[in-house]
């Protein structure tokens, strides 16, 4: 009898696969996959031999399992995580949640995550939230009933819902980005706030004193750095809400030619701009180059996060460096202490640095 499990929604999920438990003594002609059964026959074993071989079991004869190994070899045969999964009641996967694939910012995390995790024989399953909190709550909702061995999430800002499914699932979950002092909470992040301040500080140190704050996206990291820019403005008696210019829009070069050009005419008395992100910057940058605009003789002009690119410039951008290597994998190794149950959840906070170069 066949027994047909979907697992549409795990790693799997991104393949269309479908589970199929059959009768291992069925060739695989049916099917055209090498099975625990071909191998378990071609080195004259039981099936049960070979999957404790394979899984590197002691009890297993030292020339049984070089003998099974080099059946596997031969037949070119690949475990079933799933299968695997399903016989030990143990998952191999780690959800993380990102806003964005297209962000370098997370891209960089997710290649220290991976890097991480993997040797340690664990498989990253990526789910974008594109910033939506009820697209992450689908997420969650579809991942969580296949049992994933840890989560690694963005942030703290999402739906109520969200928080439930996440503190009822038992899975151990670390935060990523951004920091907490909320006991019982795992997470790895720099201070945001900090970091907005300590740039817009460098500005007004710069004898700047009509700083403007230019912020696409307005995620809640965004939003953060704009109080650390308020913050350091305030304390230097040289805030005006007029100067911020907030944009719901994706983060992009494009973009951030527009916003320049539009703060131009709009607020033609400002001396620097504080953008949200490098990418905007960069945007930034080059419409001044097209229309004439002295950087950063005429205006100063710095980013955030110290993208690709950003030294590259002309002239070069001053920026915000993120930890967000250091943040994945920093997160993952937390998660796999909390996974074997090494350790408590707690907060790391990691440094961020100002990179000051010739756009201020």
């Amino acid at each position: 009898m066949k027994i047909a499990l979907s697992y549409a929604t795990m790693g799997i999920f991104f393949c269309g696969l479908t589970l199929t438990l059959i009768n291992p003594r069925r060739s695989r002609r049916s099917s055209g996959r090498t099975t625990l059964a071909d191998v378990a026959a071609a080195a004259g074993v039981s099936p049960i031999t070979v999957s404790r071989a394979l899984r590197g079991e002691r009890s297993v004869d030292p020339q049984l399992a070089e003998r099974v190994h080099q059946a596997a070899r031969q037949l070119g045969y690949v475990p079933d995580p799933a299968a695997r999964a399903l016989a030990s009641q143990r998952s191999t996967q780690v959800l993380v949640l990102v806003p964005l694939l297209s962000n370098a910012l997370f891209v960089d995390l997710l290649e220290a995550v991976h890097r991480t995790l993997f040797p340690q024989g664990f498989q990253p399953l990526i789910g974008v939230t594109h910033y939506d909190s009820a697209e992450e709550e689908l997420l969650l909702r579809t991942y969580l009933p296949h049992r994933p061995a840890g989560l690694l999430v963005t942030g703290f800002d999402r739906s109520e819902d969200a928080r439930q499914l996440l503190a009822g699932s038992g899975v151990p979950c670390v935060h990523l980005m951004e920091t907490s002092t909320a006991p019982g909470t795992a997470c790895v992040g720099f201070s945001q706030v900090g970091a907005g301040e300590a740039i817009t500080r460098h500005l007004v140190e710069r004898g700047r004193r009509r700083i403007a704050f230019c912020a696409a996206q307005l995620d809640p990291r965004v939003l953060q750095r704009a109080e650390g820019y308020r913050r350091c403005l305030r304390a230097a008696g040289l805030y005006d809400p007029r100067l911020e210019v907030l944009s719901a829009e994706r983060s992009s070069m494009a973009l951030g030619a527009r916003l320049f050009e539009d703060m131009l005419q709009r607020l033609p008395d400002i001396d620097a701009i504080f953008f949200c992100n490098d990418d905007i910057a960069q945007g930034g940058l080059l419409a001044a180059a097209r229309l004439g605009v002295a950087v950063p003789g005429r205006i100063a002009i710095a980013g955030f996060n110290d993208l690709a690119g950003s030294d590259q410039m002309v002239p070069p951008l001053t920026t915000i460096r993120t930890p967000r290597s250091e943040v994945g994998r920093a997160g993952a190794t937390m998660l796999l202490e909390l996974m074997r149950g090494e350790a408590a959840p707690r907060c790391i906070e990691l440094d961020y640095e100002l990179v000051v170069r010739g756009s201020t």
